[in-house]
């Protein structure tokens, strides 16, 4: 069971899940021009780690116990992978949709479900 009490309070996933928006809504001028870091996939990391704390930080603050939570979570984390990219597309400057990032949005969402299984059997 997670032991670090912070982990429960229901404000933090909020407040990442706000700070997370606040990042995918700036305009392309505002972020680093990649260079090196296109060559590692820098975005697409930063998109798996941002959806896994995401997810870890709702299923640890929000306990329900509803046969297909952990399906509805992943899935809601999903939606709103695909509605930033259609945003980004129609909305920000210098932004596009990227279906790539969509996958590493799933994928991260998976991961944070895993870290938190894994948390919750120590």
């Amino acid at each position: 069971m997670l032991q670090w009490k912070i982990f429960r309070y229901k404000a933090l996933p909020v407040l990442w899940l706000l700070v997370m928006s606040f990042l995918f809504f700036l305009p392309g001028s505002a972020l680093p021009k990649e260079d090196w870091l296109d060559g590692i996939f820098f975005d697409k990391w930063v998109h798996i780690g941002l959806f896994a704390v995401l997810v870890f930080l709702w299923r640890s603050a929000f306990t329900w116990t509803f046969p297909k939570y952990n399906f509805v979570l992943i899935f809601s984390a999903l939606l709103y992978g695909i509605l930033v990219e259609f945003i980004q597309r129609q909305w920000v400057p210098n932004r596009s949709f990227d279906l790539y990032d969509v996958l590493a949005d799933t994928v991260g969402s998976i991961i944070g479900l895993m870290v938190w299984f894994s948390s919750i059997k120590k």
